[in-house]
């Protein structure tokens, strides 16, 4: 009998050592994961500021260091860090439908993540119109990919739960990594994981704060519509924002494809020589523009946001051109940050429309919309803008904007950006 009773405790020990071998995993990923991110963001800052120095030097210099400078690392990116091209998120979602740790570890990786870091921030620092949030994505997924080695029946979740955790760190917005985490990483809700992604987030997020402090990505703003022709601004940016959205998703696919329907087989056979093209036209949007397309538009949204800033009307297309030229280069770099600044300038223009609006509810709802249309993840979409403006008295015109955005951009490219492009690294098999 006491044999017995022995035998099951040792049973039940065994049970919760593993519970809770995997709750430390978890836990100490997001530490990592946080501190990584805010690493990478002071980087990104430090990069994107050097080349501006350059520029204020040289004005004409990014006719010469951005085409190199794409050239360089997308021959970087594909001579020792494959996989690392991009945003970054089509790997991971492609991560999780592999079932062996080798084929994982083709996408998710610490080799892939110390690439992604040093390529993203080359990218910044020669002026590419890209961000860093996607690529911090991918990079939180190898860090809990890798260290969940010691649990590799779970490998699925950490992927999820450290791609959740990135997001969040990035933006400081831990909800929306959740969100983010269901609508778009996995598309279903993981009840056996869903509280170590939710533990994983927070710890990501309390590191980030202990180490920037308690922020809100663009401030606070009160913005809200008033009147009720105000709210004509809801289904207006809601069908444009989610149209040019769709336009850029097949953008981006079609350049995955090596533009098919044109016949530019050289796009395929000579990518260093389209990288250093794209290079070029990027240097041309910024030169038109000022200056102002570089990077990833963070300072250029705020500003139009807060009103402290006066978004020409020509700063949305070019922005869009360049963003639209970093993202297919086929090097690293991720498409958050760019689209949210497109977004800002498509709702400063919209704004032009109506004047008697506060012009920050209808930044709010171009971000939304176009950001909704680009990635087709609406809850994701209202839900990271929300709190990145900490703002919930436009949370329902959100919501509207959103959902209108994602109706329109279906029009024109009938699946997700993100899950068409993590289709081209799965075998033909699974795709």
């Amino acid at each position: 009998m006491n044999l017995s009773i022995t035998a099951r405790h040792l049973r039940i020990l065994r049970v919760l050592s593993r519970r809770w071998r995997r709750r430390v995993i978890f836990m100490a990923g997001g530490l990592v994961v946080g501190g990584t991110a805010v690493g990478l963001a002071l980087a990104a800052d430090g990069a994107q500021h050097a080349f501006h120095q350059l520029l204020r030097h040289y004005p004409l210099g990014a006719y010469v260091v951005t085409p190199l400078g794409f050239a360089l690392t997308a021959w970087l990116s594909m001579r020792y860090f494959p996989n690392s091209q991009g945003s970054g998120i089509p790997q991971a979602i492609a991560a999780r439908q592999f079932k062996t740790t080798n084929e994982r570890g083709r996408f998710v990786s610490i080799r892939i993540a110390i690439g992604k870091v040093l390529l993203t921030l080359l990218g910044l620092a020669v002026g590419a119109s890209t961000g860093r949030e996607g690529p911090t994505v991918q990079v939180g997924a190898s860090i809990m990919s890798a260290i969940g080695k010691l649990t590799p029946n779970r490998q699925p979740g950490l992927i999820l739960a450290g791609s959740a955790a990135g997001l969040a760190a990035a933006f400081n917005t831990p909800l929306a990594g959740i969100v983010f985490a269901i609508e778009e990483m996995s598309r279903s809700f993981e009840v056996r994981t869903s509280g170590l992604i939710i533990g994983a987030v927070i710890l990501a997020g309390m590191t980030s704060l202990a180490l920037l402090g308690d922020y809100t990505y663009f401030g606070s703003t009160a913005s809200m519509l008033a009147s009720g022709s105000d709210w004509l601004a809801v289904p207006f940016c809601g069908l444009v924002g989610g149209l040019l959205g769709g336009v850029f998703s097949r953008i981006l696919i079609a350049a995955a494809d090596g533009f098919p329907a044109l016949h530019w087989k050289w796009v395929t056979e000579h990518p260093v020589l389209f990288a250093l093209a794209c290079g070029l036209a990027v240097a041309v949007c910024g030169f038109l523009s000022g200056g102002d397309i570089y990077g990833t538009g963070y300072a250029q949204a705020k500003g139009a946001l807060h009103g402290t800033a006066n978004l020409p009307v020509y700063f949305m297309p070019l922005k869009f051109l360049a963003t639209a030229a970093s993202s297919i280069s086929g090097i690293p770099g991720g498409i958050f940050s760019p689209s949210i600044s497109v977004g800002a300038g498509f709702g400063a223009d919209v704004a032009r429309f109506f004047p008697s609006a506060p012009i920050g509810a209808i930044v709010l709802l171009g971000m939304v919309s176009y950001f909704a249309g680009v990635v087709q993840a609406p809850i994701t979409a209202f839900v990271i803008v929300s709190e990145m403006t900490d703002n919930h008295a436009m949370l329902v015109p959100l919501m509207a904007a959103a959902l209108i955005a994602h109706a329109t951009s279906r029009l024109i490219c009938r699946e997700g950006v993100y899950h068409a492009l993590s289709k081209r690294f799965l075998p033909a098999e699974r795709r």
